[in-house]
């Protein structure tokens, strides 16, 4: 039942499969209180859009997701190429997703964590943050394109563990490049590993290694970060090709925070050749008393990494799997067969 559970909570996440090709991006609601400000106006570099989630008051011991839905006050199309979060206290991981449609929220309401990380629908991620602020910046002519009014969705996933009431608010800041600097639109992957079933102690899942999708062949990763929750000690994630390959390491941070996950921005970018793919591991020191295993709460346990890249083939979810027979070992969503199946599984 438990292997079940896991597996439609998996299977959620995969089913959320999207894409946004350059010059037709995915939009997602988002708000902005801000106007456009910026010293280069002449040349429409510079200027800076913010929106905000919260202010929200998080009782004690209360974990939860919730989400907003903002219009962000860009009267044209714009092209962002730099974004910067800051999480307020309480917060676990905070999300960015653009969208195509919808109506504003201006209260935070009920959502389920990391559910519509790929779901064209319901848009389409940009940015993922852990740290108490974190700023991603694109490689020069790479970025988001934002049409006018664009629609972003902010989604916040907190726990309060104190004995107070804590206010919680995140900043979101987007600032432009030039149209005339622009070439290429960035994406999203998200990469990962759920078969966890941890006993009490230090436990390794992995290295596995997952083959990249066809379409991403010249394509260009440029930046990674890795996820898991309280009980992780190390994420690393290596490039090789083909299964038998020698990886190349990509991500492998020294003394690893699973609180403030690091993002390497990677210099020079790694290139992405035909029949390859990652290597990747997680690590853990489980020291609940009991087994862990993979969810979305924070006693649950999580292995994955996110990566940017460019130029965009559309977002995608991967996943290396052994425990679930009736999955391919590896699956890409969209693009796979098998993608149009797991809504059978549910």
């Amino acid at each position: 039942m438990n292997r079940l559970i896991c597996l439609s909570a998996l299977l959620v996440l995969m089913s959320a499969c999207s894409s946004s090709p350059k010059g037709d991006p995915n939009g997602d609601p988002a708000a902005s209180d801000a106007a456009p400000q910026g010293p280069d106006a002449d040349t429409r570099s510079g200027e800076t859009f913010t929106t905000t989630w919260g202010p929200y008051d998080v009782e004690p011991g209360t974990e939860d997701t919730k989400c907003m839905i903002r219009r962000l006050n860009n009267d044209r199309q714009i092209r962002v190429g730099q974004i910067n979060n800051a999480l307020g206290s309480v917060s676990h991981h905070f999300i960015i997703y653009r969208i195509a449609e919808g109506e504003e929220s201006i209260e935070p309401y009920d959502c389920q964590p990391f559910a519509d990380v790929l779901n064209p629908a319901a848009g389409a991620p940009l940015m993922i943050t852990q740290k108490s602020e974190e700023v991603l910046t694109l490689p020069e002519g790479v970025a988001f394109t934002f049409e006018p009014n664009q629609l972003v969705r902010l989604e916040l996933h907190f726990l309060n563990a104190t004995a107070d009431v804590q206010t919680v608010q995140v900043d979101s800041t987007f600032t432009t490049v030039a149209e005339a600097d622009f070439q290429n639109e960035a994406d999203f992957l998200f990469i990962g590993n759920p078969d966890i079933d941890l006993p009490p102690g230090a436990t390794t899942l992995g290295p596995v290694y997952l083959p990249l999708p066809a379409e991403l062949e010249g394509t260009n990763i440029f930046g990674i970060t890795g996820h898991t929750h309280q009980w992780g000690t190390d994420v690393s994630v290596g490039y090789q090709q083909g299964p038998d390959g020698t990886p190349t390491m990509l991500y492998d941070v020294p003394n690893f925070s699973w609180e403030e996950p690091e993002t390497v921005m990677l210099d020079p970018f790694q290139s992405v050749a035909a029949d390859s793919g990652f290597s990747f591991s997680c690590s853990w020191d489980n020291q609940s008393g009991g087994n862990v295993k993979f969810g979305d709460g924070v006693n649950d346990e999580m292995c994955f990494f996110w990566a940017y890249y460019y130029p965009s083939q559309g977002a995608k979810v991967c996943v290396h799997s052994e425990q679930y027979p009736d999955l391919a070992t590896d699956l890409c969503c969209p693009g796979q067969p098998l993608c149009a199946l797991l809504d059978s599984f549910i």
